[in-house]
């Protein structure tokens, strides 16, 4: 049973595709928790809710051998899968990370079907900077991350890394092949990275430090898995 965790702009909509190349409808999307729209203390409650219930009652995951979307991986901590869980994801710089997501908003930008902050981030017209050096998104891998530690996962995606990283999980995780193709790419995008500007990328680091920490610690990982 594969948990694969979608923290939003890191190739998660690319893994998907391949994922679903691989399941087919034994692959469960799982997109309605909206973590980031609701407030820490509400997240949070929601998250250990779900983990209860799904520790009870989880008839809903029977026919799944995959989990993919964007929740807390807190959620399925005690679901009784049929088979062993490997909780998984993909990490990327979080500067970038950011940047990417701004822009991503603004150009995808649908008012009816946009979350509360996604609205003003957009009708308030926020400045990039703005945005990676507001509260409302401080932190945001340690938002999804609450209560799961990162050691729990079998396997910390490098999006910097997507190709090889890709071909190390249907090796080694899943034991098959997958086909992978990029989506949800900015088109528009003319440089390697988003943020040049050396001092905004150095203020939005400490500002987000530690996310900055956990993204180190996988890329500690992953040499150690070359290695």
């Amino acid at each position: 049973m594969i948990i694969s965790v979608h923290l939003p702009k890191t190739a998660g909509s690319s893994f998907l595709m391949a994922m679903e190349e691989h399941f087919d409808d034994r692959l469960l999307k799982d997109y309605g928790d909206y973590p980031i729209n609701h407030s820490n203390i509400s997240r949070n409650l929601k998250a250990v809710k779900n983990c209860l219930c799904n520790g009870i009652n989880g008839e809903s995951l029977s026919t799944a051998d995959a989990v993919h979307g964007h929740f807390m991986p807190l959620k399925y901590l005690l679901y009784k899968a049929k088979s062993k869980k490997q909780f998984v994801m993909w990490m990327r710089d979080p500067v970038e990370r950011l940047a990417s997501h701004y822009y991503y908003w603004i150009r995808n930008y649908d008012h009816e079907s946009a979350g509360q902050l996604r609205r003003r981030v957009v009708e308030e017209e926020w400045s990039l900077e703005r945005f990676c050096l507001g509260p409302e998104l401080r932190n945001f891998y340690s938002k999804f991350l609450w209560g799961f530690p990162i050691r729990k996962f079998d396997f910390i995606g490098i999006t910097e890394h997507f190709d090889t990283e890709i071909d190390y999980f249907a090796k080694n995780i899943l034991g098959a092949s997958l086909i992978s193709k990029e989506v949800n790419v900015n088109p528009d995008k003319k440089m390697s990275i988003y943020i040049k500007d050396q001092n905004l990328r150095d203020r939005i680091g400490e500002y987000h430090k530690t996310d900055m920490y956990l993204y180190c610690r996988a890329l500690a990982i992953r040499q150690q898995r070359c290695e």
